[in-house]
C-alpha cells in the first residue's frame, strides 16, 4: 500500500518524477525543524511569541539547507531522468540504476553536514537570547539539535529509498542489474544500529520536553545512555537474528553461482527469513534436478541436441535444412557378433564409439543415432553452420586415421559415407516420446555410400553433392558413378587418396584383441 502513491506519481510525471519527488521529500525537514522548536519551547515554557520567533529563524535556515542539499544532489538525478526519458542502452541503464540505488545514501552524505553547521549551530546560538537562556544552555540545545538532525537523516534515507522503488522496479523489467563494488549503499546492520536506538532517543526526548524536567542536558544524557546500553543491546541481538541468516543465504548464493549445487541453507527460524531459506533450498533442489536431467541428456542424447532442447525447447514442427550426413559402420562385424559373447560385442562397440563420438563432437556434429555396429552423425542441425560439408569430411578423415590407421586404434576397420542435401529436421515421435532427427533421401544416400566402401575398398566415400559444398582444399579422387540400392539415379562418388598402409587382414581377430584389452583395463582399474 505504501508504494502505490509513488507508483501513481511516477506514472503521471515520468522524467519529472525524480526531481519532483526529491523536492517534495526535502520539505519534511520543515516538519522536523518545527517539531524540534515546539518541543524546546514547551520544555523551557517560553512565550508563544518567542517560540514563533525562533521558529521563523530556524525555518529560514532550514529553507537554505534544503536548497543547498537539492543543488548538491541534483547531478545524481540526471542519469535517472535520462533513462526514464528513453536513453536505455546498457551503459545508460547501469548509470540510472546506480544513481537510483545510491541516491538515499548520497542525500545524507551530501546534505547532512550543512544542516548541522548551517542550521543546528546558528539556531542554538539564536535560541539563547530569544528564549532568555544562559550561554551554558547552548550545549544541551546543540545535543537536541543533533538528535533532530540525525532523525531527519534517517527519515530522508528511508523515504527516498521507498520513492526510488518504482524507478528501480521499472529498470529491473528491462535488465537484471549486478551489484558491483562502489555502488553507494548503507548496510542493513548500520540501519538497524542507527534507526532503532534513534527511535528510543527521540521518544525519550519528547517525554522529557513534555514533562518539563529540571535539566535538559542531564535528561538528554540519560536518554542517550539508555538508548546506547539497554536499547543497543536489544538492537544488536535483533540485527544478528536477521543478518546472520541473510549472511548464510548470501554465502549459499555465491556457492551456487560457482556451480556448487550441494549447498543448503540452514533453516534456523520459522519466520519470513526461515521461509526465504526454505524457498532457496527448494530452488537449489530444482537446479540439482535440472542438472541431473542435463547429465542424463548428455548420456542418452547427443550433448548438442540436449543443450538445444534445454536452452531453446523443442518444436514438434519440422523445417527444411541443408546438412551433411555421415554414416560409419564396422566392416565384417556381423560375423563376429554372431559368434561372440554379448559382453564382447558391447565392449568392442563401446571401444569404437569412445574414439568416434569425440571426433564428431569436435567437428561440430552430433550423433543422430547408433545403429548396431554403426552410427549416423549430422552436421548442420540443430545448430546451423554453413561449412557443414567441410566439418563432415574432416570428421570422416579423422575417424579413418584414428580407427583404420596403424597404432593404438580400436583394432578393426570402418567404412564411412558422407552425403549432403536438404532434409526435414525436427522432433519426431509420438505418445509422449520425441526424438530430434532428420529425414530425407540424402540420409538414405549416405547410408548406401557407406555400404559401397566394401566394393571400392576405400575407407571414406563422399558424393558429388558434398564435394560441391566443400570450401577447404581437400584432395579427392573420383570413383565414378555408382548405382546405389534404392536410389533411382547413379551417384558420382569421390574418395581421399588411399594411404600407403597395410589393412588388417583379420578384422574379427582384431575385434577379439580389442575385447581382451578392454577386459584387461577393467581388471587393472579393479
Amino acid at each position: 500500500m505504501l508504494l502505490k502513491p509513488f507508483e501513481w506519481l511516477y506514472g503521471k510525471l515520468g522524467p519529472r518524477y525524480p526531481g519532483a519527488f526529491v523536492k517534495l521529500e526535502l520539505q519534511a525537514a520543515f516538519l522536523v525543524t518545527a517539531g524540534t522548536v515546539l518541543l524546546l519551547g514547551a520544555y523551557y515554557d517560553s512565550s508563544i511569541g518567542a517560540t514563533l520567533e525562533l521558529l521563523a529563524v530556524t525555518l529560514a535556515l532550514t529553507a537554505g539547507a534544503i536548497v543547498w542539499g537539492f543543488l548538491r544532489i541534483r547531478p545524481w538525478l540526471g542519469p535517472i531522468r535520462a533513462w526514464i526519458d528513453g536513453e536505455r542502452d546498457e551503459p545508460a541503464t547501469a548509470r540510472a540504476w546506480t544513481a537510483a540505488v545510491g541516491l538515499p545514501l548520497m542525500l545524507i552524505r551530501n546534505g547532512l553536514a550543512y544542516p548541522i553547521v548551517g542550521v543546528v549551530l546558528p539556531s542554538c546560538v539564536v535560541a539563547v537570547p530569544i528564549l532568555g537562556l544562559s550561554w551554558f544552555d547552548v550545549f544541551p540545545l546543540l545535543f537536541a539539535g543533533m538528535i533532530a538532525a540525525g532523525y531527519g537523516a534517517i527519515l530522508h534515507h528511508l523515504t527516498v529509498e521507498v520513492g526510488m522503488r518504482p524507478i528501480l522496479i521499472d529498470i529491473n523489467r528491462s535488465v537484471s542489474p549486478r551489484i558491483e563494488p562502489g555502488v553507494p549503499a548503507l548496510p542493513l546492520r548500520w540501519r538497524l544500529l542507527a534507526a532503532l536506538p534513534m527511535i528510543n532517543v527521540i521518544t525519550g526526548f519528547i517525554v522529557v520536553a513534555v514533562a518539563g524536567a529540571d535539566s535538559l542536558g542531564f535528561s538528554i544524557l540519560v536518554v542517550i545512555l539508555v538508548a546506547t546500553t539497554i536499547s543497543l543491546e536489544l538492537t544488536i541481538l535483533l540485527s544478528r537474528s536477521i543478518l546472520e541468516p541473510l549472511a548464510d543465504l548470501r554465502r549459499a548464493t555465491d556457492a551456487v553461482a560457482e556451480g556448487d549445487l550441494d549447498i543448503a541453507v540452514p533453516i534456523t527460524t520459522a519466520d519470513e527469513i526461515g521461509e526465504l531459506a526454505a524457498s532457496f533450498n527448494q530452488m537449489v533442489e530444482g537446479l540439482r534436478e535440472r542438472e541431473r536431467i542435463r547429465r542424463a541428456f548428455g548420456v542418452y542424447l547427443d550433448r548438442e541436441v540436449a543443450e538445444h532442447i534445454l536452452s531453446e525447447g523443442f518444436s514438434e514442427g519440422g523445417e527444411l535444412v541443408e546438412i551433411s550426413v555421415l554414416f560409419c559402420d564396422v566392416v565384417d562385424f556381423s560375423s563376429f557378433a554372431a559368434a561372440a559373447e554379448p559382453q564382447q560385442v558391447v565392449a568392442c562397440l563401446n571401444a569404437l564409439f569412445e574414439v568416434v563420438v569425440p571426433v564428431v563432437a569436435a567437428n561440430g556434429g552430433h550423433i543422430d543415432k547408433f545403429e548396431g555396429d554403426g552410427l549416423m552423425a549430422v552436421f548442420g542441425a540443430p545448430e546451423r553452420v554453413s561449412d557443414h560439408a567441410d566439418r563432415a569430411l574432416r570428421a570422416a578423415l579423422e575417424i579413418d586415421r584414428a580407427v583404420n590407421g596403424e597404432g593404438e586404434g580400436p583394432g578393426f576397420r570402418v567404412g564411412i559415407g558422407v552425403n549432403t542435401g536438404e532434409v526435414v529436421a525436427g522432433s519426431i515421435g509420438g505418445a509422449g516420446r520425441l526424438n530430434f532427427s532428420v529425414i530425407g533421401d540424402p540420409v538414405n544416400v549416405a547410408a548406401r555410400v557407406e555400404a559401397t566402401t566394401r566394393e571400392t575398398g576405400d575407407a571414406v566415400l563422399l558424393t558429388a553433392a558434398t564435394r560441391e559444398r566443400l570450401t577447404d582444399g581437400f584432395e579427392l579422387e573420383s570413383r565414378g558413378e555408382r548405382e546405389l540400392k534404392g536410389i533411382e539415379r547413379p551417384v558420382h562418388l569421390y574418395a581421399p587418396p588411399r594411404p600407403d598402409r597395410a589393412r588388417r587382414a583379420d578384422p574379427i581377430g582384431a575385434v577379439r584383441s580389442v575385447y581382451a584389452r578392454v577386459r584387461g583395463g577393467d581388471r587393472a582399474e579393479g
